[in-house]
């Protein structure tokens, strides 16, 4: 059996697609939704401990102590 060689496509350009800009106003929620999570996460990771702590016990400490130390943080 033989195959023929047919020649390469001759490459197409595709038309210009219309990017549509976000707006400010579609974006704020989530910038401040991500940022008021952000810094949920550096207080549990960063202060929940000793006096300073919302939840009584060492169980939120335990949880995040590696990364407290990965982070910098002092825990003992």
């Amino acid at each position: 059996m033989a195959h023929s060689i047919t020649p390469a496509a001759a490459p197409t350009t595709a038309p210009p697609v219309a990017v549509t800009p976000i707006s400010l106003k579609a974006v704020a929620p989530w910038a401040a939704f991500f940022g008021v999570l952000m810094l949920v996460l550096l207080y549990f990771v960063g202060a929940e401990q000793g006096a300073v702590a919302v939840i009584s016990g060492e169980t939120v400490h335990e949880w995040v102590h590696d990364g407290r130390h990965l982070l910098g943080f002092p825990c003992h």
